[in-house]
């Protein structure tokens, strides 16, 4: 229920935000052209009346000018004037100021003072603050001017009085007064306010305006008086748009105009619009969640049946088919949903088997086979371990080719499953290796059946033409006796099959204890790659001794390594280790450095020797190691003809190519190159010839027991001569006897080492042994 109720909610949640997107663009998109609209009204209203303004300003400019230049052509004035008649002067511009309505009549003499005013604001015998104003408009040739005169703004018109020359000058003036503010507004249906700032101080305020917007217009129009072009303001909940006039601006003050157009009132017209179409959205809404709703509701029926069946199907239940009859995208799902859940039951059951089975064999793994030793165990049945390895599976793939191992596993569990018995299992672990558990069986029966299988195996079969038979190692490990877990006795069954393979017969039976040897080796294993870094490995050092000089001129390094539980553990047994783990690269690297660096110590103290390192055949197989050492030898500065690199016939033989080139790498670098045990590999004389060597070292096997009468003799001298033909240096190692060494220098050999010369020492003590006088070494030596 939550998932449909979730799914409903979403479809019905899309469609309705969708409708109210368009409904509520439609709506706003209305509003916008609206109030487009009413603000292009405003905006054409406040031209017009701008230019209503101006021309009323102009007539009543007009006017004025008129009616002065009429009275400075009167005759009785002008006779006043002259004769310097105050009372007739005053009577007149009295008169004649009521006769065309101006506010203002003042009389001015030629110098600007003033000679008769019917304002007590401007005395006779003051000079007129706006002569100068008025002269420079009479020079610009403006026929009116705009003053800031008590408080309100004056159009102010001038005339002179000739008789015939000028002797006075007549000044008109009209104040911008409500009257005319109101007039302004009758004849553009706008709002009009005046402001006169003398000096900085503003007048009375003239507006058409209601006295509570009085204020907040005032504010506007002294804040912003050089305020240009239309712009929107509100008064107190009321916008307008607003459009400032200065009709004067100069040192002594200001005129300003204010014209506002009201949007409010154009606004109400539009309200029964606005209404119209918020009912229409609100009505197309509802009618949008009512569709949207039984959409929602017709989707979500299938999709929740869809939504059961995948839940089904998630629990693993896959017999229920999904009953949906529809011939559309859904029914489609529907038929999809019952062949998904048809090949998962298929595939469920091929992975059960898969999981518990070997691919190749069929045979169970290692899984069901631990599965049911266990279960033996813990129903205290007693039951034997067969651990079977097959030795020569690679020779046989190198000889039949890749796909004959598949055959030959195929065909030995066959005659495996063939002298099983009832209840036992066979189980495929990895490549090489079968487990056999055999129900109820003792020790005796599981030697008995491990023998007969050897046989079995040993039968050649033809695979691809070739006949070929397996060689086969077996461990057996019994329950109770050699563990009571499963682990522990296919651990011991393993042990007891690594063991097989170093006797004759190839057969072993777990013994008590075999299991510490094998944790041994997992100790050291683990261990080795830490023992670099932690300081646990170092060099001792075996004289060489040059026989013919009779001097020690080189020396072989040879790792110890000093464990902290097992304490020093010879280099034969971690050495096979470290091939085995992949660990001898990490050693090979301790020992070249340590080695270099031993040397440029002992070069310091006049100390020169070359020293002869050991490298395996896993460092033959990049090229790694000649970049790594020449780096080491332009760190420490260290000539390159002090190192002699021994490497095995093995070693090179695993991968030729690769060996000779990294070889060729070291020889370029001018490291010396020996060739260790040489005789025991199997195609020494083949290759020889191919490697960059400079020295030859004959193995000690050849060595240690050597008098003339030996057939090690034979080989030894050979060897030494055919070195020499081919140009190369000859060391004899395992020198133990003074005869011995007698021979080897009749022979001509170059290089002796062993004990005979002395044991392998620590840095310390091999710099003490050197140190010896010569008479003293000769003497230790022969």
């Amino acid at each position: 229920m939550k998932l449909r109720s979730s799914f409903q909610a979403r479809v019905a949640t899309v469609l309705i935000v969708l409708s109210l997107v368009v409904i509520g663009a439609l709506y706003f998109s209305v509003k916008a052209a609206t109030s487009s609209t009413v603000r292009g009204q405003g905006m054409a209203q406040l031209d017009v009346g701008s230019r209503v303004f101006e021309r009323l300003l102009d007539a009543r400019s007009r006017r004025l000018a008129d009616a002065v230049q009429l009275l400075a052509t009167d005759f009785g004035f002008r006779d006043a004037v002259a004769t310097g008649d105050s009372s007739t002067m005053r009577s007149v511009l009295l008169n004649h100021g009521k006769r065309i309505n101006a506010n203002d009549m003042i009389l001015l003499g030629m110098d600007g003072k003033v000679l008769s005013s019917t304002l007590s604001e401007v005395p006779e015998g003051s000079t007129f603050r706006y002569d100068q104003a008025l002269r420079d408009a009479r020079g610009k040739r403006q026929a009116t001017l705009i003053v800031p005169l008590q408080g309100r703004p004056h159009l102010l018109v001038e005339a002179s009085v000739l008789a015939p020359l000028p002797i006075a000058r007549v000044v008109m003036g009209f104040g911008m007064d409500a009257t005319f503010a109101e007039e302004l507004r009758s004849l553009s249906n706008l709002e009009v306010s005046f402001l006169a700032i003398d000096k900085g101080v503003p007048g009375e305020l003239v507006s058409t305006q209601p006295q509570a917007l009085r204020d907040s217009i005032l504010d506007l129009m002294e804040g912003d008086s050089s305020r240009r072009g239309v712009s929107t303001t509100d008064h107190l909940e009321h916008s307008f748009l607003s459009q400032s006039l200065v009709l004067a601006n100069d040192n002594d003050g200001k005129v300003l105009a204010l014209l506002q157009s009201p949007l409010d009132a154009a606004m109400q017209a539009f309200v029964p619009l606005n209404e119209k179409i918020l009912g229409i959205a609100l009505v197309a809404l509802l009618a949008s969640l009512i569709g949207a709703l039984l959409l929602a509701r017709t989707v979500s029926r299938p999709v929740q049946a869809l939504a059961s069946a995948a839940e089904r199907i998630g629990q693993g239940y896959y017999l229920t088919p999904v009953t949906l009859t529809r011939s559309d995208e859904l029914g489609l799902l529907a038929s999809a949903l019952n062949a998904m859940q048809k090949g998962i039951a298929e595939r469920e059951q091929q992975l059960a088997h898969n999981a518990l089975h070997d691919r190749l064999t069929g045979l169970p793994n290692r899984a069901l086979a631990m599965e049911r030793l266990g279960s033996a165990i813990a129903l205290q049945r007693p039951i034997a371990l067969i651990h079977l390895g097959i030795d020569n599976l690679r020779a046989a793939s190198e000889a039949a080719g890749p796909d004959a191992v598949d055959q030959l596993l195929l065909t030995v569990g066959r005659r495996l499953q063939a002298v099983l018995r009832p209840g036992d299992t066979l189980a495929h672990l990895i490549a090489d290796e079968f487990l056999l558990l055999l129900e109820g069986a003792g020790s005796d029966e599981a030697v008995g059946m491990a023998d007969k299988l050897q046989q079995l195996l040993l039968r050649p079969q033809n695979i691809n033409g070739h006949d070929l038979a397996l060689d086969c190692r077996l461990g057996i490990a019994t329950y109770p006796a050699d563990g009571e877990t499963a682990y522990t006795l296919l651990e011991r069954a393993a042990i007891a099959m690594a063991d097989a393979a170093k006797i004759p017969g190839r057969l072993q039976v777990y013994k008590q204890g075999s299991d510490l040897a094998h944790r041994r080796q997992i100790t050291l294993i683990r261990d080795l790659r830490h023992a670099p870094g932690q300081g646990q490995l170092l060099l001792h050092y075996q004289p060489k001794l040059d026989i013919r000089q009779g001097h020690v001129r080189q020396a072989e390094a040879l790792l110890r390594w000093q464990h902290p539980q097992f304490g020093m553990i010879s280099p034969a047994e971690f050495i096979p280790l470290a091939e085995r783990s992949g660990s001898i690269r990490l050693l090979t690297q301790w020992v070249i450095e340590e080695g270099i660096r031993q040397l440029c110590e002992w070069n310091r103290r006049g100390l020169y020797l070359q020293l002869s390192l050991n490298i395996s055949a896993e460092d033959l197989q990049g090229d790694e190691l000649a970049h790594r050492v020449s780096s080491l030898l332009r760190r420490y500065g260290l000539p390159a003809k002090q190192l002699v690199f021994e490497i095995t016939e093995s070693a090179v033989m695993r991968e030729p190519e690769k060996a000779l080139k990294v070889l060729h790498l070291l020889r370029d670098c001018g490291i010396s190159l020996s060739v260790d045990d040489f005789g025991t590999g199997y195609s020494s004389l083949a290759h020889l010839k191919r490697l960059p060597v400079q020295e030859l070292k004959i193995d000690q096997s050849f060595v240690r027991n050597l008098d003339e009468t030996s057939e090690d003799a034979v080989i030894v001298r050979s060897t030494i001569e055919m070195s020499h033909n081919l140009g190369l240096k000859v060391v004899a190692e395992g020198v133990e006897y003074a005869h011995s060494l007698r021979l080897l220098e009749r022979w001509q050999c170059d290089t002796a080492q062993g004990f005979l010369i002395s044991r392998p020492l620590s840095a310390d003590a091999f710099e003490a042994w050197v140190a010896l006088p010569l008479s003293v070494q000769t003497s230790l030596v022969h």
